[in-house]
């Protein structure tokens, strides 16, 4: 048979039920066996758009969708949805047409080195040089994408290799079962558990990739662990479930981000630091970690895990169930105050009448009408930072968010991939009116491929991530604006049906009638933005005004303008330590400051007590200049809960503010010139 329709055969093996993609010159062969297949070839108006859409039904199936672009630029263009989906460990094969290999090895139209360019974007790449290679490169490039951590696979079809003859046959596909963690890891992860204070689950995109959403909600039901979540690991606790604590990873310190703050120890579940990262949480290692995925831990310095149970994760947390059993239960007292509150902020301005209307109102009004099962999609913007926060989910994979790569234009293809995926769901698109823009076109897929999708748009004409970000950073903005078309006439000349939002009470008959529409529907919504300076505010506030004061008291910070202690204070994490800890001992580097919050610590020289130190207090505080060793042994009297500084961290900052610097040389020198007159 000839190559191409061995390709199209190898595929249908594998279970490819759509192909999305652009059709070119170089994959016209690829185009025509596909008037045998059983697979389904969706015409997309923009290859970036076709990547979206097989990303999006990837990451709802658990199995690889195809996109397909020809060479040179339709190959680039969809390198933008590729990498979003490696990212955000999506199974998906990208097949790209390419040049005959004649011409490769010479200056020629629209060549490229395509595997290169893909390569930093996927998880494996190839090109084809021979037909009877074919089988086993698909193969491998569909067991590689659906194996530890899913991704992406390239493969790359010249136009004369695609055009010969074949007599190779596809191979069957075989599972590849992920093993079991380590008897001896689980029994040392079962340990710490039991003997720490405050334990908590911080749960990713990894639970859902893995089908292990069941097995986790089992896992925290029966130990009693409350659980964070990443963006993309949304649902895996159910919002109404009392041990849900919510979502990190906003950039700024919410009140689920303090919850982690109380932990001293943290199981992570199908957690990538893409999603949040551990300098957030964890800054010089401060708690214990217990790492549950199917791939080993990432290298890093704030990373370091004390136990890895690394296999299946569904295995892992049943063994781990099991080996707990009769654990104390973590008291809700020591989390219940910050779930409480986030419910509450989750209710502000649900009935505000306002207009335009603020972004809490939209969410909640949007969460009343669609059922749990239903899914929303988020495009990137300001949009996106009040869905993580403020649209919480009951089921696995109801809230997805372009978060590693975190791109603009994701949203609306992504909304058609969905809905091939989930076609009895009711699917929503929400984009800012800069993102949705980005692949508008793809509109017309929806409307031709009888696709009910609700694409809803938050229009305020401006880049409000960017505004958001510039004005929490610089006190101003700067070129964000931009002009909007009638969108009312724009889906009209779409064909769809278009309501635009003219009173907030006015969203839910909306989405009402939309849910109730045989077509697609786009919805505007004006937006009033001006609560994101208002949330900013708020978040600045929550842990730091205590540190803050504590500071005013450090002999080393006590006369560093605000701005400078607030700074220093979204630095520190926090560590307890045991009455008679020993938290360190002379002669230790000195790389931390310690601020005592509550509880009682002594500094002693050999077995005499020299000091002791207690709220509001600090120790260990030349550690942030110099790391040379301790002078003095610290232990603690009873328990203490100490708010920590890294050394490291403070000299990078000292090195970013030059005043900072200057202003902590002039104190030096003081307290040099104080010592010698002396």
């Amino acid at each position: 048979m000839k190559a191409s329709d061995l390709f199209i055969r190898c595929l249908e093996a594998e279970g490819v039920e759509y192909i999305f993609g652009v059709p070119g010159e170089e994959n016209a062969d690829i185009m025509i066996s596909l008037l045998d297949s059983t697979i389904r070839f969706i015409v997309c108006r923009h290859e970036q758009g076709a990547a979206f859409m097989a990303d999006a039904y990837g990451r709802l199936t658990g199995k690889p969708a195809v996109c397909l672009g020809t060479l040179g630029p339709g190959a680039t263009n969809l390198l933008t949805g590729v990498g979003d989906a490696d990212m955000d460990r999506a199974p998906l094969i990208v097949v790209t047409g390419q040049a005959s290999t004649t011409r490769l090895h010479k200056e020629s139209h629209q060549v490229t080195d395509l595997v290169s360019i893909f390569r930093p974007c996927v998880k494996w790449g190839v090109q084809i040089t021979h037909p009877d290679s074919i089988p086993e490169i698909i193969r491998k490039a569909f067991r590689i994408s659906t194996t530890d951590k899913f991704g992406a696979c390239h493969i790359d079809l010249p136009e004369n290799i695609a055009h010969m003859e074949t007599l190779a046959r596809p191979l069957r596909p075989e599972p590849v079962l992920a093993g079991a963690p380590d008897p001896e890891s689980i029994t040392r992860a079962s340990n710490i558990i039991k003997a720490a204070k405050f334990p908590i689950l911080l749960t990713g995109n990894g639970v859902f990739r893995g089908d292990a959403a069941d097995d986790l909600r089992s896992f925290a039901q029966a130990t009693g662990i409350p659980a964070v979540n990443t963006f993309m690991g949304k649902g895996g606790i159910p919002l109404s479930s009392p041990l849900c604590l919510f979502t990190v990873g906003l950039g700024a310190r919410d009140y689920p981000a303090v919850a982690i703050e109380r932990a001293d120890c943290v199981i992570t579940i199908g957690f990538d630091m893409v999603e949040y990262h551990p300098t957030s949480w964890n800054r010089g290692n401060q708690k214990q970690i217990i790492h549950i995925d199917m791939s080993p831990a990432e290298i890093d310095s704030d990373y370091q895990t004390d136990v890895e149970l690394v296999g299946n994760i569904s295995t892992s947390l049943s063994d781990l169930q099991k080996a707990l059993g009769g654990m104390n239960r973590p008291s809700a007292e020591s989390y219940k105050d910050l779930r409480d509150t986030m419910l509450g902020e989750f209710s502000e301005h649900a009935s505000d009448t306002a207009m335009p209307m603020k972004p809490q109102r939209i969410l909640s009004d949007t969460k009343k009408i669609l059922n749990n099962s239903d899914i929303v999609l988020s495009d990137v913007g300001a949009h996106k930072m009040w869905i993580a926060r403020n649209f919480q989910a009951e089921q696995p994979n109801t809230v997805l968010i372009s978060n590693g790569w975190c791109s603009m234009g994701f949203a609306l293809p992504g909304a058609i991939g969905a809905k091939l995926a989930r076609p009895e769901q009711n699917i929503v698109a929400i984009c800012g009116d800069g993102g949705v823009m980005m692949n508008i076109q793809e509109l017309e897929t929806a409307v031709r491929e009888n696709l009910k999708i609700i694409v809803m748009v938050w229009s305020d004409s401006e880049y409000g991530l960017i505004k958001w970000k510039q004005q929490a950073q610089f006190g101003k903005y700067s070129h964000i604006a931009f002009n909007n078309p009638d969108w009312m006439k724009l889906a009209e000349a779409f064909g769809m049906d278009g309501y635009r939002v003219e009173q907030a009470d006015d969203l839910t008959t909306a989405l009402q009638s939309a849910i109730q529409s045989h077509r697609s529907v786009l919805i505007e919504v004006p937006v009033d933005y001006s609560e994101n300076m208002k949330l900013t505010g708020r978040l600045s506030e929550i842990p730091f005004d205590d540190l803050c004061g504590c500071l005013q008291h450090v002999d080393l910070f006590k006369q560093l303008p605000e701005q400078y202690r607030r700074t220093i204070a979204e630095m520190m994490g926090s560590e307890t330590f045991e009455a008679g800890a020993t938290i360190f001992s002379e002669g230790d580097p000195g790389d931390t400051v310690y601020i005592v919050h509550s509880g009682r610590v002594s500094i002693r020289k050999g077995d005499q007590v020299v000091s002791e130190v207690t709220d509001g207090g600090e120790f260990g505080e030349m550690a942030a200049v110099s790391s040379a060793p301790r002078a003095a042994t610290v232990v603690a009297e009873q328990d203490t809960v100490c708010g920590t500084l890294s050394g490291e961290a403070f000299r990078e900052l000292l090195r970013a503010e030059p005043d900072l610097a200057i202003h902590l040389t002039r104190l030096f020198a003081s307290r040099f010139a104080s010592a010698k007159r002396r």
